[in-house]
């Protein structure tokens, strides 16, 4: 893999250090699930880069999340960033604009979650985001965090949304590479050690 890939990494997971070769892994769920979250924690474990699609899918603006970056910058943004690396992260969802970069993957990881606890997060991650008050009713943030709450809660049942559990269950039966389930609401640590583990014996 680009000359690099007989480069190992110690991950320590624990009180136990696990010999990784660098691997390319895309972490992927719903909106909520911790694809982020686990994202920044595999990469850190790993000593590798993280990415997350969010930064390519959307252009910087203020509020964030408001102008989308056509498909095919957004593929050159991440080929000009780290594509071509031999090790990585990627978080996010880039199901059915993103297919270029599947054969990149050595390793993609699919986390679910209770749909509740996935809502209360992103409440939760909104209130943070742009202050209690804002997302609160009366708040100037409150029709659109109401509405994004009500894109999310579609995707385990919906079809009509743009990300939903049933077009990442197609997309993930297309995938060449090893796809690891993980539940997301068990503990962080749990769920980094299950992933750099996979990857390690790849």
């Amino acid at each position: 893999m680009d000359g690099a890939s007989s480069k190992s990494r110690v991950a320590t997971i624990g009180r136990h250090a696990v010999i990784a070769l660098p691997r390319r892994i895309h972490i992927t769920g719903a909106s909520g699930s911790g694809t982020t979250t686990l994202g920044r924690s595999v990469a850190s474990a790993l000593a590798i880069p993280h990415h997350d699609t969010d930064d390519y899918f959307w252009k910087p603006t203020d509020p964030p999340y408001d102008d989308m970056r056509p498909a095919p910058e957004r593929l050159r943004l991440m080929a000009d960033m780290f594509v071509p690396r031999p090790a990585w992260v990627l978080s996010g969802s880039l199901a059915g604009w993103g297919d270029p970069l599947i054969s990149h993957f050595d390793l993609v990881v699919f986390i679910t979650i209770e749909k509740e606890l996935r809502l209360q997060r992103i409440r939760c991650r909104e209130a943070a985001r742009y202050g209690a008050a804002a997302v609160a009713p009366g708040g100037a943030r409150h029709r659109d965090t109401e509405a994004f709450v009500a894109w999310a809660a579609a995707y385990d049942e919906g079809d009509s949304v743009s990300r939903t559990r049933a077009k990442h269950e197609a997309w993930l039966a297309t995938l060449p590479c090893p796809v690891l389930r993980l539940d997301g609401g068990r503990p962080i640590e749990e769920l980094t050690a299950r992933v750099v583990t996979t990857a390690s014996q790849l």
